[in-house]
C-alpha cells in the first residue's frame, strides 16, 4: 500500500470515491436528508478541488487501484476570528474515503497519518475532522487516532 499526492489521472478514482461516500452516508441518514442528484458526481468533485486548493489530496494505492482518499486543507482566519480565538495553525480534514472493499484493513488510519505529517511539514499545530454523527465506524477510528470531540452540532427534527 502507498500514499500518493492526486494528479488529474486520478479523478475518475476520486469520483468512485465519492460517490460510495455518499451511498453510505445516505443508507446510514434515517433522517433521509442526505440524497444523491444526477449532478452529485461532478459537482461534489469540483467542491472537493476547491476545498483543497489550500491543502492537499492524498490517495491510498494498492497497486492499480485507488482504494481511499483524504483531503485537507489549512484553515485561512480572518480578520473578526482573531476578536474571539488563538488561531493557531490549523489543519482541516474535508473528506476520508476508504472504498467499501477495503475498510477496517487500516487505510483510513494509514490516510490520516499521512495528513497530519502534511500538516505538521505546514506548520500546523492542530488538526479538524468532521464526522456524520450516524457514522460510528468513522466515529471509532478518530477516537482510536486521539481525535476528541470539541464542538457538537444539535439538531432536532420539528
Amino acid at each position: 500500500m502507498r500514499v500518493i499526492k492526486y494528479s488529474e489521472k486520478y479523478a475518475e478514482d476520486v469520483k468512485d470515491l465519492l460517490v460510495q461516500l455518499q451511498e453510505y452516508i445516505a443508507e446510514i441518514d434515517d433522517w433521509e436528508l442526505n440524497i444523491m442528484t444526477p449532478e452529485y458526481r461532478e459537482e461534489y468533485f469540483k467542491h472537493t478541488l476547491e476545498n483543497c486548493k489550500n491543502g492537499a489530496i492524498l490517495l491510498a494505492r494498492d497497486g492499480d487501484k485507488t482504494v481511499g482518499m483524504i483531503c485537507g486543507s489549512m484553515v485561512i482566519y480572518n480578520d473578526f476570528d482573531h476578536t474571539c480565538y488563538a488561531c493557531p495553525p490549523l489543519g482541516d480534514i474535508h473528506e476520508l474515503v476508504i472504498d467499501k472493499t477495503c475498510r477496517h484493513k487500516g487505510v483510513g488510519s494509514l490516510l490520516l497519518s499521512k495528513m497530519e505529517e502534511y500538516f505538521k511539514k505546514q506548520g500546523c499545530e492542530y488538526c479538524n475532522i468532521g464526522v456524520f454523527e450516524p457514522n460510528t465506524a468513522a466515529k471509532n477510528l478518530y477516537f482510536k487516532k486521539g481525535y476528541i470531540t470539541r464542538v457538537r452540532t444539535l439538531a432536532k427534527k420539528l
